[in-house]
């Protein structure tokens, strides 16, 4: 079995020979399409080292490269051997580009169907067209034959969730995606996305690290029963009835017989080319329906919470601002002394949630990142990297929790001891950015496009950007990174009311610190505005802990900056300061006071 990343590399290759593939492409998925992809079904990490949460390395015969975004540059250049591979920043190389300009005319570069969406396949489709190169199907990914040592899948029970915490019932669910199959005049939906099939049963898992999902694909026909495609370990006594209720159960691994007989010759079925892979589309199609691209009703559906989800998400936020306010008080007393490292803090946070006595799992890997290591935009600590928290730096941490009534994601950027001049106007020029996007007032069917530079203008007029986005949806007790929404230059869906996403901009400047000032946000209904003539929906401030207000550069906020700053951080004392002792009141009264 191949030890090092070098051998790995080199067995592949020889494996590739074998099989006559002139390259093969190894994206960060799984067939699941997982944002956070489990131990056994990392091949890139495996292969290459990289364990950032998106990436794509692609192996030809004597070159490799690993393409990342604007995220990750930093991460992949210290994981990632430069000799073996060059790291790319995506989007000016994709990998379709890359194998354009790399492959030579003819190449057969083989890929795994099971990982590749319908969505993301398309554009390297018309590059090996258009460049001359050639995509070949694999039967077997090649790298787990190489992969001795590998992670058996481990599913967990399916549980469920109770219509008190979902605000609608399953059945009530499947009637709304069924008459939106009706509408669209198909004959039944393929629903892919593992939180999809989560939030239209009401159930939730443990299959996925800090997702409270069960690994599971189901089938929903025009009319009648649907069909939930799972795996060993997902059913037991206690489960198995009320999920015969809901639908009729057969094993994930026969989905490739099953459902040719449930859709029938003739069939039209939605499937979203978002989440449905090309193995699955070649199962339908292969049976000789004719597959409907279109997005999956119930992601949007899930998208938009329901006043009782939306009340969860707010006892949900309280109990996790509590958590995070005794966090940094704790922090702003000990970490001054230089005693206080990265692993030491973030364990701490995670204890004060613990504390709460309701958190179920974090909702991802908390980023604490001390320093230059803030900068890193998805730092994980290690023992290796492990930072100490030093007087006259900044300190960066991104956390968050699963509760059953919700989920949250909120980062802070705290000055250990006094910051200098360049700290705060950084800081503060993040914050004018943060106030922007919650304050912002916005017509019915505004995309996140359209609101992300509300964030960024503070930055660009004094020549600063980030390259991440502004905002990600987030669930409800389901995936922190959640669709079909997002604020960021490439968020073509419209915001709608109920859904949940981060409000963070931030400021990177490599070798020294990170800004991130994160909120989570629920866009309100319509209202009038007076004097105005067309009702603007808004944003809903979820998350409740003080910005740092040793960072606030005051001269540099506008009037209604400083309200909205002095309205929230009151709402923020309001709300905290019942649910502290008196040392962590005291110290909450301070960091709200007003501005």
């Amino acid at each position: 079995m191949p030890h090092t990343h070098e051998s790995r590399l080199a067995a592949l290759r020889d494996a590739l020979a074998d099989e006559k593939l002139a390259g093969f492409i190894v994206p960060k998925a799984d067939e699941f399409q997982n944002e956070a992809v489990p131990a056994c079904w990392d091949r890139l990490a495996w292969l290459t080292g990289f364990t950032g949460s998106a990436g794509t390395a692609v192996v030809l015969a004597d070159k490799a490269a690993l393409i990342v975004d604007s995220r990750y540059t930093l991460q992949a250049k210290a994981q990632v051997d430069a000799a073996l591979y060059t790291v790319e920043l995506f989007p000016k190389v994709t990998l379709a580009k890359w194998l354009g300009e790399h492959a030579g005319e003819g190449a057969a570069i083989g890929y795994d169907p099971s990982l590749f969406t319908q969505a993301s396949f398309k554009p390297l489709k018309a590059e090996a067209e258009k460049a001359g190169f050639e995509l070949h199907p694999v039967k077997a990914n090649p790298l787990d034959a190489l992969w001795e040592d590998r992670p058996a899948p481990s599913f967990a029970p399916i549980v469920f969730h109770d219509e008190a915490l979902a605000g609608e019932s399953a059945a009530s669910k499947l009637e709304r995606v069924q008459k939106e199959i009706a509408a669209r005049k198909a004959t039944g939906l393929i629903v892919s996305a593992p939180d999809a099939v989560a939030w239209l049963f009401n159930v939730r898992g443990g299959d996925v690290a800090h997702t409270p999902v069960a690994l599971a694909r189901a089938y929903v026909p025009l009319k009648g029963k649907p069909t939930l495609f799972v795996s060993p370990g997902h059913l037991t006594d206690e489960n198995r009835e009320g999920l015969e209720v809901l639908a009729a159960l057969h094993p994930l691994g026969d989905l490739w017989k099953v459902l040719p007989r449930l859709v029938g010759a003739a069939a039209k079925v939605i499937a979203d080319p978002a989440y449905t892979t090309l193995r699955v589309a070649d199962i339908l199609k292969v049976a000789g329906a004719k597959v409907i691209e279109g997005d999956d009703p119930s992601i949007r559906f899930k998208a938009a919470k329901n006043a009782t989800e939306l009340e969860g998400a707010r006892a949900a936020h309280l109990r996790d601002g509590v958590a995070v306010a005794r966090f940094v008080a704790w922090l702003q007393s000990s970490a001054p002394s230089g005693t206080v490292d990265e692993l030491a803090a973030s364990d701490r946070l995670e204890a004060f949630r613990r504390e709460t006595g309701k958190l179920v799992d974090l909702s991802f890997d908390t980023i604490s990142g001390a320093g230059s290591n803030g900068a890193i935009v998805h730092y994980r600590a290690t023992p290796e990297t492990n930072k100490p928290l030093l007087p006259g730096t900044l300190y960066l941490i991104d956390s968050g929790g699963q509760y059953r009534d919700g989920t949250t994601d909120i980062t802070r950027t705290v000055a250990i001891g006094d910051p200098n001049a360049d700290m705060r106007r950084h800081y503060t020029l993040v914050l004018k950015g943060h106030i922007g996007i919650a304050t912002a007032r916005f017509p019915a069917k505004t995309t996140g496009a359209a609101l992300d530079s509300f964030a960024r203008r503070a930055l660009w007029d004094a020549g600063l950007d980030y390259g991440h986005g502004t905002g990600h949806g987030v669930g409800s007790f389901l995936s922190v990174h959640e669709g079909p929404a997002n604020i960021s230059p490439r968020g073509t869906v419209a915001l709608e009311p109920g859904m949940i996403l981060s409000n963070e901009p931030g400021y990177y400047r490599e070798g020294q610190y990170g800004i991130r000032l994160e909120n989570l946000v629920a866009v309100t209904p319509a209202q009038g505005i007076d004097g105005g003539e067309t009702e603007m929906l808004g944003f809903e401030t979820l998350t409740l802990a003080p910005f740092d207000r040793r960072l606030i550069d005051a001269a540099l906020l506008s009037p209604a900056e400083r309200d909205w700053l002095n309205a929230y951080h009151a709402r923020v004392r309001e709300a905290l300061a019942p649910h502290l002792d008196d040392a962590d009141r005291a110290w909450l009264d301070a960091a709200t006071a007003e501005i």
